[in-house]
């Protein structure tokens, strides 16, 4: 008997569907919303020597974000998506360097930002990137190598207290060494700031403990046990 060689090709996205994300790329730019700026950065060249204020100030149009809609599933542009052209070929798409993870950013959902500046600077020791919008509806916090993201929200995220009750965890930061984890905890401590998890050293070796923002976010602190 024959044997037979079975292709599976991955389904392009509806159309339709393309559609109304480009749409949405489109509000997003006009809303300043500022996480959007990367990846308008990252997929349209003429925006690649960019920050993201002059990104997101910049003339973007509908067929700008379906260009970039494009590009991201691996076409020329946004008529070549439509006629099911040939992706990009690899030579092309080798001219572009393989992104590299350099940090993460999480995003608490709070609904008092000002609030929650307050307690990430004051008692967490973070500093404010950035904030958005009058009045403030979204901005940034840092504090070494790691960023949490705070988005207003007028309305329940979650539904009683099930991240207390399930321990649901809205961010995880690490540290290096055994001897950070704990003087960080001393200071948190120190501070006043409230804790869902206390420190302590975990089955696997780890030491970590849980603090609770005022929206009841659950962020994780974590370090090597010895």
């Amino acid at each position: 008997m024959p044997a037979y060689t079975v292709t599976t090709v991955a389904p392009m996205p509806n159309l339709e569907n393309l559609k109304k994300q480009a749409k949405q790329y489109l509000r997003w730019h006009r809303e300043r919303y500022y996480p959007v700026a990367a990846e308008i950065r990252a997929a349209l060249p003429r925006f690649q020597h960019l920050d993201d204020n002059q990104v997101l100030a910049a003339n973007f149009k509908l067929s700008d974000a379906q260009e970039l809609i494009a590009r991201q599933l691996g076409f020329e542009g946004w008529q070549a998506l439509k006629t099911g052209a040939p992706a990009m070929t690899d030579q092309k798409k080798q001219t572009v360097p393989a992104p590299v993870l350099s940090s993460t950013s999480a995003q608490l959902f709070v609904t008092d930002i000002n609030a929650s500046f307050e307690f990430f600077t004051t008692k967490l020791g973070f500093g404010v990137d950035f904030v958005y919008g009058d009045p403030a509806f979204y901005g940034q916090v840092t504090r070494d190598n790691a960023q949490l993201a705070l988005r207003l929200v007028c309305e329940p995220v979650f539904v009683g207290d099930i991240r207390q009750r399930e321990h649901l965890l809205s961010a995880g930061i690490t540290v290096d060494t055994a001897d950070e984890i704990k003087q960080l905890f001393l200071n948190f401590q120190a501070a006043g700031v409230p804790f869902h998890q206390v420190l302590r050293k975990e089955p696997w070796g780890a030491r970590n403990f849980i603090v609770m923002d005022p929206d009841g976010n659950l962020i994780l602190f974590a370090g090597p046990g010895e």
